[in-house]
Formats: structure tokens, C-alpha cells, sequence
């Protein structure tokens, strides 16, 4: 696992707690709404987390807002992995 997944996959952790992911292997085809069933507010809580890591440089908002509904479904931890590529303080 790269580094950049690591680091999103830890966040997410954090932010789902590791109790609600016993049954889940989160890699980088994990997405958020089937395999996660990421609820709204879980999402905001995550991209909140990641800005604090990142910072403004490669927010959330900026990956999610051209995509359209199919796209936004089928969102992967990978895609917020590479998005977030290289964007560490």
C-alpha cells in the first residue's frame, strides 16, 4: 500500500472507528457508498480530516465537484488516494 493510501485509509478508520470496519478490507477499489455505505455526514467528517493532513492545496471538494451522480457512486478510496498524491505539507 502506498503511502498516500495509507494515509487515507487511516483517516478513514479514524473517522468510521475500527469497530465499524471489522468486516471491511479497505484498499483502493473500496468505494464509499456500497462497500462503506459512508453516510453524509461521515463524508464531511472525512473530508474535514483530510484538509487538517493536506491542507487546502488538493481539497475534497475540489475532486468531487466535477463529477456526476454515477461518478460520485462509484467514488473509490484509491481516487481520493491518488487525488491527494503528493499534496502533504
Amino acid at each position: 500500500m502506498n503511502d498516500d493510501l495509507a494515509e487515507v485509509v487511516r483517516i478513514l478508520t479514524d473517522v468510521l472507528g475500527e469497530d465499524n470496519l471489522r468486516d471491511v478490507e479497505i484498499g483502493p477499489e473500496t468505494t464509499f457508498t456500497d462497500a462503506l455505505a459512508l453516510e453524509s455526514i461521515e463524508f464531511a467528517a472525512f473530508a474535514g480530516k483530510l484538509r487538517d493532513h493536506y491542507g487546502d492545496r488538493a481539497g475534497l471538494p475540489a475532486l468531487v465537484a466535477g463529477l456526476d451522480l454515477d461518478e460520485l457512486l462509484d467514488l473509490t478510496v484509491g481516487d481520493v488516494a491518488d487525488h491527494f498524491a503528493g499534496a502533504a505539507r
